[in-house]
């Protein structure tokens, strides 16, 4: 058997089945889509979740809360962390935490959290520290850089003219 031989005659895509092209093709005259009603005319369409117009399953399924997408994800770290998982005198970034797998998921800025002890000379750069974490790098002699991150969005304010005083020649 040689290589050549293994797809021959395999066909990768399949020819798009020719309707309505005779009663020889077995899909002649009505095409497969029966005499007459909604689906035998041309640019009919349903929505995907019809269910032959009983309550669709997804109206009757209660829904509960909200999720804001425009809403800033926040990445938690704990000091603890820091101290198991980086030397004295290192610098630590966003970028080095998602290095040694210490955030998990996509996250638009980085908060450090107090939790546990810190005795390493760490200079750390993140969008958010708690007090308590900022407290305990700068004690053990390090540094708390706040990288500006993205402003939070806000939609939908109203913002109304502020009248301005007419000149007082024109009142006369």
């Amino acid at each position: 058997m040689n290589l050549n031989d293994v797809h021959r005659g395999v066909r990768k895509n399949r020819a798009p089945k020719r309707l309505g092209r005779g009663i020889g093709s077995g899909q002649g005259k009505t095409a497969g889509r029966g005499h007459k009603g909604q689906n035998s005319r041309a640019g009919t369409s349903r929505a995907a979740i019809y269910e032959g117009g009983t309550t669709p399953m997804v109206t009757k399924v209660p829904k509960r809360g909200f999720h804001n997408k425009w809403a800033i994800r926040v990445a938690a770290v704990n000091v603890a962390a820091l101290e198991e998982h980086f030397a004295s005198g290192d610098e630590i970034t966003p970028d080095a935490l998602v290095a040694k797998n210490l955030t998990k998921g996509r996250f638009d800025q980085l908060k450090l959290l107090g939790d546990g002890e810190l005795t390493k000379k760490l200079k750390v750069s993140a969008h958010r520290f708690s007090e308590s974490a900022k407290e305990k790098i700068e004690k053990a002699g390090g540094q708390a850089i706040v990288i500006p991150g993205p402003a939070p969005v806000v939609k939908n304010v109203k913002r109304t003219k502020k009248k301005q005083a007419a000149p007082a020649a024109a009142k006369k």
